[in-house]
């Protein structure tokens, strides 16, 4: 069983992880963390780097809310942005059209949890990916072991992955940025996504 966080269309670290698991736990009683990959994901935009970031919604208490109650905060669009920017990002892409139209319905559906929109990621990539998507949450807060991923959910963290590089849209100006999204890897590489992650782990 690996234990991991689920984040908002996860980089490719974590993918790494959950294509060579045998099952996957999700950690849904921790409290919300901020500059974690819980409610963001970085694509390669034609500038380089591009934070794509889901607004939560504050309460006016102080008390810590866990990741399973954190609401998404929409009063701005922030899907129709992220989808343009994904599209605009992407449309190139070798293999962005065979995954736009499953790709829709995230970013157009309304969200109360952030965490049904990423548990839809996660669905969207095994799918994409053709690995398993069985997955069971916590139901209470897991300690530290063996296989904990949860790490992975930190976007501050350098975490020092030697992984090979492949090609990017836009390379040629801004040099091979590694995890990114896995979104990045699945508009360049289609179905090879899968061995470069199993074979990269």
């Amino acid at each position: 069983m690996a234990l991991f966080l689920p984040t908002y269309f996860a980089p490719i670290s974590q993918y790494m992880a959950i294509a060579n698991s045998d099952e996957v736990l999700f950690e849904v009683e921790d409290n919300f963390q901020k500059q974690t990959y819980r409610n963001r994901c970085y694509i390669y935009g034609p500038n380089g780097k591009q934070l794509l970031n889901i607004p939560i919604k504050h309460t006016s208490t102080s008390a810590k809310k866990k990741t399973k109650d954190t609401l998404v905060d929409n009063s701005s669009s922030w899907q129709s942005q992220h989808l343009k920017s994904i599209q605009i990002a992407y449309r190139n892409s070798p293999f962005f059209e065979f995954y736009e139209d499953d790709l829709q319905p995230i970013l157009t559906k309304e969200y109360k949890y952030l965490l049904d929109v990423n548990i839809d990621t996660y669905l969207f990539i095994t799918d994409a990916l053709q690995i398993s998507s069985d997955y069971n949450t916590t139901e209470v807060y897991q300690d530290a072991s063996k296989n904990d991923y949860r790490h992975l959910a930190n976007a501050k963290q350098e975490l020092g992955l030697n992984f090979d590089s492949y090609i990017q849209m836009f390379d040629d100006k801004f040099g091979f940025i590694k995890n990114l999204s896995t979104l990045d890897l699945l508009f360049m590489e289609g179905p090879n996504a899968v061995s470069f992650l199993e074979k990269n782990h």
